[in-house]
């Protein structure tokens, strides 16, 4: 199991990864942040972006705040990397 950290920027026009600065993955989510939607739609995208099932994403730390640690069962922390990059 590996961690990525996430800065969410919720109530986008779309889902989009913005850059990779410092360990931190920026990410633009077209959901606003209100009852979980954007947390779920953070789930959603990230499942689409590193090719894993949501059920193997969990958000650990940073529920209700931007900043966002997402652990990630099945990929290594060099193969998520990789795999957000290709998006950015």
């Amino acid at each position: 199991m590996a961690r990525v950290v996430v800065r969410v920027q919720p109530n986008a026009s779309k889902n989009e990864v913005l850059r990779y600065l410092d360990g931190v993955f920026n990410v633009k989510i077209a959901a606003p942040p209100v009852k979980g939607k954007a947390n779920q739609e953070l789930i959603r995208f990230l499942s689409e972006v590193l090719g894993v099932s949501k059920s193997k994403l969990t958000i650990v730390k940073g529920l209700a705040d931007r900043t966002k640690v997402v652990s990630v069962d099945e990929l290594t922390q060099e193969q998520i990397v990789k795999q957000m990059e290709k998006w950015v």
